[in-house]
């Protein structure tokens, strides 16, 4: 049976803490839910000294150093921004991990070429980045929360 985000969160919190290492999170579309589960248990703080929410491709640049030529070319729902997202906010709050989601949760904003769905989340494990592509079902909330279950489920499985 697959864990659940909490079971997998704790989990995640207790090795970085074995390993005294940090995480940090850069969330688009999930607006802060990622770091909510993480901050929802006792002691997260040892391992997560901070995260953004940088919903405005503005934030993206001035906060994450995102390249305004990336968002041009690829656009925030990207693999490219995920990437350049997760290397500003490693740098940004000095951790060796980190976790970063961009997409379009719905129900608007979707195009022919990026329905309302897809989301690209990428993880940074000891400066090793990996990015997927991913496309969930269902209103807003239900692809927000895929979303965070599913960033997590993929960091854990990196560590």
């Amino acid at each position: 049976m697959k864990n659940s985000i909490r079971e997998n969160t704790i989990e995640i919190i207790d090795m970085l803490k074995k390993r005294k290492q940090t995480i940090t999170f850069a969330e688009s579309c999930t607006g802060g839910r990622i770091a909510s589960e993480f901050t929802a248990i006792s002691g997260a703080s040892i391992v997560l000294n901070g995260s953004v929410v940088s919903y405005a491709n503005e934030i993206k640049s001035k906060w994450l150093g995102v390249e305004e030529k990336t968002l041009m070319k690829y656009g925030a729902v990207s693999l490219q921004c995920v990437e350049e997202m997760l290397r500003g906010i490693v740098k940004m709050v000095d951790a060796e991990h980190g976790i970063a989601v961009s997409g379009i949760a719905g129900p608007t904003g979707g195009t022919a070429e990026k329905p309302v769905g897809t989301v690209y989340i990428g993880v940074m494990v000891n400066g090793e980045i990996s990015v997927e592509h991913c496309f969930f079902k269902g209103d807003r909330g239900s692809i927000q929360e895929q979303s965070t279950d599913h960033a997590i489920a993929l960091f854990k499985n990196k560590m």
